[in-house]
């Protein structure tokens, strides 16, 4: 089968030969460890605490959740008391309100784990409430909530699954072990997903790099009709939600729309099978599996790890850093192309926690930002079609309406500007950091005139009752 593609894009080193072949080991948080759960690990309304302090919580007992339409809730991953309330670092850099649990090594489970269900049996609000319930959302990297992404409106009918096996970030190898070792499982999350969409078919774009993946996840979809792996070149960002709708089905999802509009939903690897875990096996998200990698690590690998671990314990727990002239300068969450630089380990792992990368000097080396030389290869190479070099000068004048006039708002802060820049500007960064603030913008023009319109409304309403 002809691997497929999008335009435009870049090929850096992908790094995967430190931990490709490391298969998943579980990593265990140590008794007496304190445990973060931030509350906003998702796209939406942060969670409230439904626990307090001095609490005894379980493994797998709800401890965090929201009315709110695009929120999931959240599980104690072990049990122990509930020592503190209070603002934590998450991999973003935000200080986000978690609640702290002591770890009392027990690993108590709550009554009624472990309950699975026959998702043929099931309604389709069946399963999407239990997906919703047991919190699952993208562990891609954006969080959004599953169940909202599986039931779109009713008249953006579905007729492909798409799922993201492209792990095109250099370094990261989570998803390539989870698909030579839990294939089958994979393939059972892709069906529950299908029996949301009969008329729908699924597809699993993995890039050529990944030969054992290809081959193992073909061998999974054997005998079902409605299942097949599309190979991918590979090329970053091949995993991009809207470029991997166009290399497979070759429809272009609108500024501003979602895959639903091109009759997609795209999910990733682990978030399949975190919705196979939901359903078949009656366990809410407490988990993910992590690549830590780069020549800064003693033990580079992909280990499986409890929800709310510090990457301080779990870089302790996989044997610690190099040092001398291997030791690390620099901290990556996720991967190089999109992941932020960390300051400090005492930072939760939350859902969408992909990777930890321990870069040496040598590997974390950028030549000194020069100025631009006019030779165009950030527009060469954007994904998106956008002129990066506009957008940065935009950026550095401070020019916001400039900016969202270019199309600024449609960078996908992939990066792939800021790798092609033969003058190595910081053209990521400073896009990134105006888009910041021209959504914040948007979002509170857009709150302004919904407020305007209810005080419009309750006076217009006010005027009638006076009236009668």
């Amino acid at each position: 089968m002809q691997a497929l593609t999008f335009k435009r894009g870049v090929h850096p080193p992908d790094g995967k030969a430190l931990s490709c072949d490391k298969a998943i080991e579980v990593v265990a948080p140590k008794e007496d460890s304190e445990l973060f759960y931030p509350m906003s690990q998702h796209i939406g309304a942060p969670c409230a605490p439904i626990v307090a302090v001095g609490d005894h919580v379980k493994v797998g007992q709800k401890i965090a959740d929201s009315s709110a339409f695009l929120c999931c809730p959240i599980f104690a991953s072990v049990s122990g008391e509930v020592v503190a309330i209070r603002p934590m670092l998450v991999p973003g850099g935000a200080m986000v309100n978690s609640i702290v649990v002591k770890n009392d090594g027990k690993m108590e489970e709550i009554e009624g784990l472990n309950v699975g269900r026959d998702y043929e049996a099931m309604s389709n609000q069946e399963i999407l409430d239990a997906i919703k319930g047991a919190g699952v959302v993208g562990l891609g990297g954006a969080g959004f909530p599953t169940h909202v992404k599986l039931n779109p409106p009713k008249d953006t009918p579905i007729d492909h699954i798409l799922i993201n096996a492209a792990e095109c970030e250099p370094y990261l190898t989570c998803d390539y072990r989870l698909m030579l070792e839990e294939s089958d499982r994979i393939v059972k999350g892709l069906q529950i997903m299908l029996k949301l969409h009969p008329d729908a078919k699924g597809v699993i774009g993995i890039e050529m790099n990944k030969p054992l993946a290809i081959e193992a996840m073909t061998k999974a979809c054997e005998g079902i009709d409605n299942i097949y792996v599309q190979p991918l070149v590979t090329k970053f960002p091949q995993g991009s939600e809207k470029h991997l709708i166009v290399a497979i089905t070759g429809r272009e999802v609108k500024s501003g729309a979602l895959p639903a509009s091109a009759g997609c939903i795209v999910d990733n690897v682990d978030t399949v099978l975190a919705v196979e875990r939901a359903i078949v096996k009656g366990r809410p998200l407490m988990r993910r599996v992590v690549t830590i990698s780069g020549k800064g690590i003693k033990n580079p690998g992909n280990y499986k790890i409890r929800l709310g671990m510090t990457l301080r314990d779990l870089v302790d727990a996989v044997g610690g850093f190099n040092e001398e002239e291997l030791a690390p300068v620099k901290l990556i969450a996720g991967g190089p192309m999109m992941g932020p630089t960390l300051y400090t380990l005492d930072v939760a792992s939350v859902k969408t926690t992909s990777g930890l990368l321990c870069f040496t000097k040598e590997e974390a080396y950028i030549p000194p930002e020069k100025n631009c030389i006019r030779c165009g290869k950030c527009v060469d190479h954007c994904p998106m079609g956008l002129m990066p070099f506009m957008l940065n000068a935009c950026a550095l004048r401070g020019d916001g309406e400039g900016f969202v006039a270019h199309h600024g708002l449609d960078c996908i802060e992939c990066g792939s500007c800021s790798y092609e820049c033969p003058a190595k500007r910081q053209l990521a960064q400073s896009i990134r950091a105006t888009k910041k603030i021209e959504m914040g913008k948007k979002a509170a023009a857009a709150a302004a005139a919904r407020a305007k319109a209810e005080a419009e409304a309750k006076a217009k309403a006010d005027a009638e009752a006076a009236k009668n």
